[in-house]
C-alpha cells in the first residue's frame, strides 16, 4: 500500500543570486539561463501547486520583468497556482519576482520590498584633474556621452536619467498595484518610497500574506506525506565562468585574461554593494 500513498510532489523553483548580473561562484538570474528550470517547474508534476523560494536583493528591471513574466504564463496556461517563499530578502527585482506568486510567504525575520529605481555611478572628474588627466570623448550625436562619470555632471542630463527612472518605477508599481489588489493596506507614499520592510512589517502593509516556510506551508496544502522536489539548475554557466579566471585555466592570452578577470572583479563588488544594502 506504500507504493500508493507517497504524497503529491511540489516542484521547488529556487531563485537566489542578483538578478541579470553574474560573477564567479555566484550566478545571476536572467531568462537566458532559468526559462529551462521554470518551464520544467511547471511541468515536472500533476499537482496544482509551484513552489517558488526567492532569496534576491534585486538588479535588472528588464530580467526581473522577463523572468516575472515568465512564471505567470506558465502559471496561468497549466492552471497551476505559484506559492512564493522569501528567504534572507526578496527586495527591488527580487519583489517583482516575488508578486508573480498568488500567494505570497517569509520568515519573520526576511526583509521585504525596496519597490524603487536607484542608479549609482562615482563622479571622477575632480580626481583626474588633480592627475592632471584630460578626459577626450567623441560622439556624434549630441547625447551619446551623457552621464559620463570621467566629466561634470549636467543638469538636463539628470533629469532625462530621472525622467526614465520615474517610467521604470511606474511600470513596476502598476504590477504592483495588479498583483497585490485588494490587500495593499499602506498609502503610496510608503508602499512605493523604495523603503524595505522587516516581514511582519510587510505583512501588515499587504506586501506579503504571511509568515511561513515552504515545508510548512505545502503540507498545510497537500497533506504530511507532501513531496518537494528541487529543480535543477541548467548547467555549464559555472564552468563557463570558471573557465574566464586566468588562475586556473589558460588560453585566453594575457590581455583577455585581464579583460576578463577585471569585469568578474567589477561584478562582483556590484553585487556584493546589492547585498549590503540590506545588511546582508
Amino acid at each position: 500500500m506504500g507504493l500508493f500513498n507517497r504524497g503529491t510532489v511540489v516542484p521547488v523553483l529556487r531563485l537566489s543570486g542578483a538578478i541579470g548580473m553574474a560573477a564567479p561562484l555566484r550566478p545571476g538570474l536572467s531568462i537566458a539561463s532559468l526559462a529551462g528550470p521554470i518551464e520544467k517547474a511547471f511541468s515536472m508534476s500533476k499537482a496544482q501547486s509551484v513552489a517558488v523560494v526567492i532569496n534576491s536583493p534585486g538588479g535588472s528591471p528588464v530580467q526581473s520583468s522577463l523572468l516575472f513574466r515568465r512564471m505567470r504564463q506558465l502559471a496561468d496556461e497549466k492552471g497551476k497556482k505559484i506559492y512564493v517563499f522569501c528567504e534572507d530578502v526578496a527586495a527591488s527585482g527580487g519583489y517583482y519576482l516575488a508578486i508573480a506568486g498568488d500567494e505570497i510567504y517569509a520568515d519573520a525575520s526576511s526583509i521585504v520590498g525596496s519597490i524603487g529605481v536607484i542608479s549609482a555611478s562615482f563622479g571622477l572628474d575632480r580626481a583626474i584633474e588633480k592627475l592632471g588627466i584630460t578626459r577626450r570623448v567623441y560622439t556624434a550625436g549630441t547625447n551619446k556621452g551623457a552621464l559620463d562619470p570621467f566629466q561634470p555632471e549636467k543638469p538636463e542630463e539628470i533629469e532625462r536619467l530621472k525622467a526614465i527612472q520615474r517610467n521604470v518605477h511606474d511600470v513596476f508599481i502598476g504590477v504592483v498595484k495588479d498583483r497585490r489588489l485588494g490587500r495593499l493596506k499602506g498609502p503610496d507614499s510608503e508602499l512605493f518610497s523604495g523603503a524595505f520592510w522587516s516581514a511582519m512589517e510587510a505583512l501588515e502593509l499587504g506586501l506579503i500574506d504571511g509568515i511561513s516556510d515552504v515545508r510548512t506551508k505545502m503540507r498545510e496544502l497537500h497533506g504530511e506525506n507532501v513531496r518537494l522536489r528541487v529543480v535543477p539548475m541548467e548547467r555549464g554557466w559555472f564552468a563557463g565562468r570558471f573557465r574566464k579566471l586566468p588562475s586556473v585555466f589558460g588560453g585566453l592570452g594575457s590581455e583577455g585574461q585581464g579583460l576578463a578577470f577585471a569585469d568578474d572583479l567589477v561584478s562582483a563588488v556590484e553585487i556584493r554593494a546589492l547585498w549590503s544594502r540590506f545588511g546582508l
